[in-house]
């Protein structure tokens, strides 16, 4: 998530000379002195300088091995040791150190002692003794870490048969939000950032990509460079290699697919991205990571897409929506400013990431396509967390934007509508009190320029805020009475107040109409036969499909007269517009359109539309059709999934009498992360996971 812009500070000027409660280290890596419980690591003893990492990938027995050289800078007199985040499946082979020689002597390697504690089921501390000849204050020094890793949380390895064209393996890390302590011993924190090199060695016909440039690539040895020059955080480091194909969609701008895949994925795109990077630059000032290139992954990607730098990791499956994929893409773009440029300092404020990247990502919908979209595409969106908020109750802690979580609780599951579309809400909320759209951009774009390379907390934004506003800051705005920034972050329950959204009401107003045709006593078919569906987008005809399903349980009469209605038309739509019809479905028990579940849960994959039809059915009475469906496709799903929907099922009892398939077990817990935890039964579909 990474971008920015060099504006004029104008009257933010006093607000410069304070110092700032983000992460230190200015243009380079930060090191908050607020504490972040998901990390073991002492990064606050340590600044963290550059790493590189050379690895060998070995995609027969599924394993990275190499050494990753680490240069450090002490910042804390008498820290003797360094510890950094690990994690179980990845194995320390040898630590040395490089001592500086004295007396023009040559400097000289020392193996280093070091042990791996327990830390939480995520994580692992690594704990290295330091020389005292390296102790120096504020004198840089390298070690050299020798590993193994495997199938750790953030390394994701797919036999040929679960990529797009089934002929050849692929492999692909994911690291937020802590699970790249699995990838390489790090400060996994996103208060940390430093600047990173790789050297990446790989068989004949595996192109290698990462979250960075490429500076240098041997043909004969199989050998791929990289080089990030900008700080980012250890969880924004990535990592894809496998049969991947480029092709150029813009001056800056590539989209790399399989072979099978390319030509659909630079149909969709082809022109547009480098339309909104243009109107992303217009608002928040210059993109500063020089490619945005785009690559599409198979199906067994968990998560809908993931702003690495340089790099967009996204599913394959969403190519299927036009509406749903411009969204995707634009809102990873956003992030190019606001999450990888300026980052949230601890996971629990993830919404300065994730809110200001929604508002970010409405701003530039709402320049390239008008108001109109951009309101009926926030209302879908505001439905679904209303949804969620129903679901969990108005007290529920998970509501809250500073949310506060115990150790060992694995910041994944932090992942919610609240992060994005509650934090959208406060962030507009601020925008109206600007008093100017125009003013606010201006704010943002200082913002940006003034945090950029570093990590921050709510305090830093809202400062800076007042402090770019001092007329409001005057007038006491952050107390207002029921709107206070204090109860914005630690309130829980819905947003205070939600932006005005009537400019949608000519795409929003006939889908409630039509809604509240299907939901009288008598539904009026001849009023109802005047709504051509096929004339809607996408995003009007999902959000008419959700508020049906918010109506459930609906009679089997107008479930009947809904099928006879839509269900062949449907048929011929995308994947989004599918899974909720079927849904509805599921949840009406309604037995003559089950057929319409098997082909899709056979054809469809990846985890945002299976996991949702799964709960659905084993929460019902069909139970036993899930079993089935389950056994007839488990072979085509990945390993992560294969787990979790176990879990669905075994939880819910949904074994049928006879049935001594191992695989209903009680199953072993997948690795905390691998898999993004549902939120409550809220498909991850409907949240913009950029993480």
């Amino acid at each position: 998530m990474a971008d920015f812009q060099r504006p004029t500070l104008c009257c933010c000027r006093k607000v410069l000379t304070v110092p700032s409660k983000s992460c230190e280290g200015g243009r380079g890596m930060g090191h908050c002195h607020r504490v972040d419980i998901a990390s073991a690591s002492n990064f606050h003893s340590f600044k963290l300088r550059h790493f590189h990492l050379d690895l060998r990938l070995n995609f027969a027995i599924k394993e990275m091995t190499g050494w990753q050289v680490l240069e450090l800078v002490p910042v804390q007199p008498g820290v003797q040791t360094l510890i950094l985040d690990t994690h179980p499946s990845l194995l320390i082979h040898s630590i040395d150190c490089k001592v500086p020689g004295t007396a023009g002597a040559p400097d000289t390697s020392l193996s280093l002692t070091y042990r791996v504690d327990p830390f939480t089921d995520y994580g692992s501390s690594l704990n290295i003794s330091l020389p005292a000849a390296v102790i120096r204050p504020h004198r840089a020094f390298q070690i050299t870490i020798r590993y193994t890793t495997t199938d750790g949380p953030a390394i994701w390895w797919l036999d040929a048969e679960l990529t797009c064209g089934q002929t050849r393996p692929l492999v692909f890390t994911q690291g937020h939000s802590v699970c790249n302590r699995s990838f390489f011993p790090c400060f996994d924190t996103p208060a940390v950032k430093s600047t990173y090199s790789a050297t990446i060695r790989v068989p004949e016909g595996v192109t290698v990509l990462m979250s960075a440039s490429r500076s240098a690539y041997s043909k004969r040895d199989r050998v791929f460079q990289f080089s990030m020059e900008f700080p980012v955080p250890a969880y924004l480091v990535a990592l894809v290699a496998g049969d991947l194909q480029p092709a150029d969609i813009g001056p800056r701008s590539r989209v790399w697919a399989e072979p099978c895949v390319l030509t659909c994925a630079v149909s969709k795109l082809g022109g547009s991205v480098e339309r909104w990077l243009g109107v992303a630059e217009g608002l928040f000032g210059p993109y500063v990571w020089g490619r945005y290139d785009i690559v599409f992954l198979p199906p067994s990607f968990p998560i809908v897409a993931m702003e690495n730098p340089c790099l967009t990791f996204i599913i394959s499956s969403i190519l299927e929506s036009r509406e749903f994929l411009l969204i995707d893409v634009i809102h990873e773009i956003a992030h190019g400013w606001f999450g990888n440029a300026v980052t949230n300092a601890t996971w629990e404020e993830m919404w300065l990431s994730e809110g200001l990247a929604t508002y970010a990502q409405r701003r530039i919908t709402t320049e390239a396509y008008g108001e109109a979209f951009t309101c009926l595409e926030t209302v879908f969106r505001l439905d679904a967390l209303h949804r969620q908020m129903r679901l969990l109750g108005d007290n529920n802690p998970v509501s809250k934007l500073q949310v506060k979580f115990e150790p060992g609780v694995n910041p994944s599951s932090l992942m919610n509508l609240f992060t994005y579309e509650k934090g959208f809400c406060f962030v507009s909320y601020l925008s109206q009190l600007s008093g100017d759209i125009k003013r606010f951009d201006s704010f943002l774009r200082a913002y940006i320029e003034q945090f950029k390379f570093s990590s921050v907390v709510a305090q830093d934004l809202l400062e800076f805020f007042l402090g770019f506003f001092p007329e409001l800051k005057e007038s006491c705005v952050s107390q207002r009475e029921g709107l206070e920034f204090e109860r914005w972050l630690n309130g829980c329950g819905p947003p205070l107040c939600e932006p005005d959204l009537s400019a949608g009401g000519v795409l929003t107003d006939p889908v409630q109409q039509l809604c509240e045709l299907w939901g009288s006593e008598t539904p009026d078919t001849q009023a109802i036969a005047t709504f051509d569906l096929t004339s809607w987008s996408t995003f009007q005809i999902v959000l008419f499909l959700d508020r049906l399903l918010d109506r459930s349980p609906l009679s089997h009469e107008v479930m009947t007269r809904l099928s006879c209605c839509y269900s062949a038309l449907l048929d011929g739509m995308n994947a989004e517009v599918q899974i909720r019809w079927l849904q509805i479905v599921v949840r009406n028990s309604f037995y003559p359109d089950l057929p319409r579940v098997r082909s899709f849960l056979h054809k469809h994959t990846s985890r945002m539309y299976t996991v949702p039809l799964y709960e659905d059915l084993c929460s019902g009475v069909m139970k036993y059709f899930a079993v089935e469906v389950f056994y007839q496709t488990q072979a085509r799903l990945h390993p992560n999934l294969c787990r979790t929907l176990q879990q669905i099922l075994y939880q819910t009892s949904a074994v049928p009498t006879g049935a001594a398939s191992p695989l209903l077990s009680p199953p072993a817990p997948a690795p905390a992360p691998t898999d993004p935890p549902t939120p409550g039964t809220i498909a991850l579909r409907d949240v913009n996971v950029s993480a």
